[in-house]
C-alpha cells in the first residue's frame, strides 16, 4: 500500500507541475478547438502541433516561400528604382520656389 501512495504521490505532483507551467490550460484548449471545430482535421495530432506552435513546415513549402521572396524582392527593386526614376522626371517638370518668385 506504501509503494501505491508514493507513486500518487508523484503523479499528483507531476499533474500541479503541469498546471503551475499551463500545460494543462494549453493542452485543454487545444483540444476544446479540436471538438468545435465543424470540419474535423485529417490529422488531429498536425491539427495540435499547429496550434501549439510546433508544427514543422514542409520542406517544399519553405522552397516555395523563398522563392516568392526573392520574386517579390526583385519586384520591390524594379519597382523602388522606377519610383526614383519618376520622381527625377517629375522634378524635371517642378518648378523651384525661388525661381517662381523671381517671375
Amino acid at each position: 500500500m506504501a509503494h501505491y501512495r508514493a507513486s500518487e504521490s508523484k503523479r499528483e505532483q507531476f499533474r500541479r507541475y503541469l498546471e503551475k507551467s499551463g500545460v494543462l490550460d494549453a493542452i485543454t484548449s487545444v483540444l476544446v478547438a479540436l471538438y468545435e471545430e465543424t470540419d474535423k482535421p485529417d490529422n488531429a495530432l498536425d491539427f495540435i502541433k499547429i496550434q501549439l506552435g510546433a508544427a514543422v513546415p514542409d520542406p517544399a513549402d519553405i522552397e516555395a516561400l523563398h522563392l516568392e521572396l526573392a520574386d517579390l524582392q526583385q519586384k520591390f527593386n524594379l519597382l523602388m528604382e522606377e519610383n526614383k526614376e519618376l520622381r527625377n522626371k517629375l522634378m524635371q517638370y517642378e518648378t523651384p520656389p525661388d525661381h517662381e518668385a523671381a517671375e
